[in-house]
């Protein structure tokens, strides 16, 4: 097992990594109270529950919530179905919730968790790749609203995060595929050797090589820590960790929450913003025939949906967290390693980009 740990002062705590971790009780120390909750979906429950309950069962009260799985369930009234289990159970603010699932499930128990009598804790277990490196690391809680993805949620941090590599056997392909677009994404921002690794590698992390996985998914989370660390509520760097995901939000929101994976979409903007970067000057043709390699090589979507408009597209980019006094800003490369968050670009130049479709890259 190896271990990091997320900086935040009294707030701080530890990410769990390795195999066989849910029938080895490491997360029981941080459970707070007598009382836990455990959330996960119509997926996850037949695989994993009964692993982690055995776990717990001696030393806790546990109930357990089962919710529809997929991302359009990602709502409102899917929070009041944990609420009514809490309060049907009367739990007390002791309690700790603990998230048995992928990036939708840790997102809605940890807002869950976070107004439940104004808060209490929760644990992370993350069993998708994206979850495991990007979404269970850094308190970002929430649901969707039909008019834009995670615009409700609060920022909560877990007790610990407990990262099972064994469960990544049982992912679907096009979920492994999109969880490495989060893995691409530390590489492209921060870490152009861990680009390097992913590269050279990429054969043996599509097929799960299980090694290959654990060091990919620690050098993720740990990069992810370090920014999360010096930027908790993204007032700053922290922001960069959304490459591709202004314009892969609107394709979500306008194909319907659960069309595309989100890490699909991901992709796909990915290559829109590297598109954009090339097009402004900041990186070559090269480097985006680079990306759109690597994005390739791990079975991801590299273009929008040819329904969607750059009108649509501006339309649905407007309704964004990073937009400030109604400008676009957007996470654009500087260099293969190194990006920066900007609405400093050039209207033109995005529309050229938001208007390449199946063109991307080449016109620069």
């Amino acid at each position: 097992m190896q271990t990091l740990k997320v900086e935040l002062g009294d707030r701080s705590y530890p990410i769990f990594i390795g195999q066989g971790l849910l029938d080895r009780g490491v997360m029981a120390p941080y459970i707070t109270g007598k009382q836990v909750l455990i959330v996960t979906n119509e997926t996850i429950a037949p695989l994993y529950l009964s692993r982690l309950t055995a776990t717990l069962d001696k030393q806790f009260n546990v109930d357990v919530v089962v919710l529809p799985d997929g991302e359009q369930y990602k709502n409102l009234e899917q929070i009041n179905t944990i609420f009514d289990a809490l309060l049907d159970k009367r739990h007390n603010r002791t309690t700790t919730l603990i998230a048995l699932g992928g990036g939708v499930i840790g997102d809605m128990t940890g807002f869950a968790a976070a107004c439940y009598q104004r808060g209490v804790s929760f644990i992370q277990v993350p069993t998708t790749l994206l979850s495991q490196v990007d979404s269970s690391v850094g308190g970002k809680t929430g649901v969707n609203h039909p008019l834009g993805k995670n615009m409700i949620g609060a920022f909560h941090q877990p007790q610990c995060v407990v990262i099972d590599t064994d469960v990544l056997n049982t992912l679907p392909e096009a979920e492994l595929s999109a969880g490495m677009s989060e893995v691409i994404k530390y590489g492209l921002i921060y870490d152009e050797a861990f680009l390097c690794y992913l590269e050279d590698h990429i054969d043996g992390l599509m097929g799960l090589q299980s090694d290959l996985l654990e060091q990919a998914i620690f050098r993720s989370c740990e990069i992810k820590a370090e920014v999360v660390a010096q930027d908790e509520r993204e007032g700053g760097i922290r922001a960069l960790l959304n490459l591709g995901h202004t314009f892969g939000h609107a394709i979500e929101t306008d194909q319907g929450y659960g069309a595309w994976l989100h890490g699909e979409a991901v992709g796909a903007g990915t290559m829109m913003a590297a598109d954009l970067s090339c097009r402004l000057g900041y990186i070559t043709p090269s480097d985006v025939e680079r990306i759109q390699n690597i994005l390739e090589a791990a079975n991801l979507p590299i273009t929008p949906p040819e329904s969607m408009s750059a009108e649509r597209f501006v339309e649905l980019m407007t309704v964004d967290k990073k937009v400030i006094d109604g400008s676009i800003r957007l996470v654009l490369l500087k260099a293969v390693g190194d990006a920066i968050v900007t609405s400093d670009f050039s209207p033109e130049k995005l529309q050229e980009t938001l208007q390449a479709g199946r063109d991307l890259g080449n016109c620069c």
